[in-house]
């Protein structure tokens, strides 16, 4: 029977559509049929496993599945030792502290002998011993953001992403514990059947990554500035000059990180680039 990599991934939510969007790109199919618990690439040899958040980092660590796309936060807080592989850039949260507005807050010492909720306790335990805190923690599972309105505790500790659930609910952000984002862990001792396949899998979604994170970057500009846009580029070793059919114009084509892009742009306009375009780039391989 022939080796297949089993990947666990959350059963729902933003991190599923996330994980499937991204297997998608390294051009791997799935048919998810409805309520589907397991379900086989039909071109890859691979099995995703649909699962519920909190369990995937115990079933990789058991060996179940072999691998896992999960938000840093959830294996942080389960205390699993899986092997963080590759952070994905998706699925970006924080983990932080809210009071009621209004509140007298004057940093982490505010906390001391409150009621604090969260469905992260493990988490936040660490947090409040790093800060020398005694508070009352309240494990309760979804809806955490009414407990203050309920009086059942005077803070609370959760996942944040825009804020705009605080902010429906009277509550400001304070403390933020950790930073997380959707990555890829695995098993500490993946088999030697499925070693390959997983390095297959992982150049796919480098590749993909690298791609997502870099632009082709196009422009005409004068021959007499080429040297001096070159020096301004901070592409991939040289740019690519081609003339152009107009005398004394050339097309200068590289690749550039995204956020570089807007760092150089008017310097690229004032020494003579024109006609510049930025286009994505779908695949990269290096």
């Amino acid at each position: 029977m022939s080796a297949i990599l089993k990947i666990a991934v959350q059963k729902s939510g933003r991190l599923l559509d996330g994980s499937l969007k991204l297997l998608r790109e390294c051009g791997i199919r799935f048919d998810k049929g409805k309520d589907q618990l397991k379900v086989q690439a039909s071109n890859f040899p691979v099995e995703l496993y649909y699962l519920r958040n909190s369990d995937i980092p115990q079933y990789v660590h058991d060996g179940v599945a072999d691998i896992a796309i999960l938000g840093e936060n959830t294996v942080i807080e389960k205390e699993k030792p899986l092997q963080k592989i590759l952070p994905l850039g998706f699925s970006k949260c924080r983990l932080s502290i809210a009071v009621p507005k209004n509140t007298a807050y004057q940093g982490p010492a505010s906390l001391q002998g409150k009621k604090i909720a969260t469905s992260y306790p493990n988490s936040l335990r660490a947090w409040l011993k790093e800060n020398h805190i005694q508070a009352d923690i309240h494990e309760i599972s979804g809806s955490v953001e009414i407990a203050p309105n309920i009086g059942l505790a005077e803070a609370i500790c959760d996942l944040v992403s825009t804020g705009s659930t605080l902010f429906k609910n009277g509550l400001e952000e304070k403390e933020i514990l950790l930073k997380s984002q959707a990555c890829l862990f695995a098993n500490q001792q993946l088999s030697a059947e499925v070693q390959p396949i997983f390095d297959k899998l992982l150049f796919r979604l480098k590749s993909v990554l690298k791609a997502q994170n870099n632009k082709y970057l196009l422009m005409n500009a004068p021959n007499n500035q080429i040297e001096k846009i070159i020096q301004i580029l901070p592409g991939m070793k040289s740019p690519t000059v081609m003339p152009l059919a107009t005398s004394d114009w050339s097309s200068i084509h590289t690749v550039i990180q995204e956020d570089r892009f807007w760092e150089i742009i008017d310097e690229l306009k004032v020494n003579g680039a024109q006609g510049i375009l930025v286009v994505p780039i779908e695949k990269m391989i290096l």
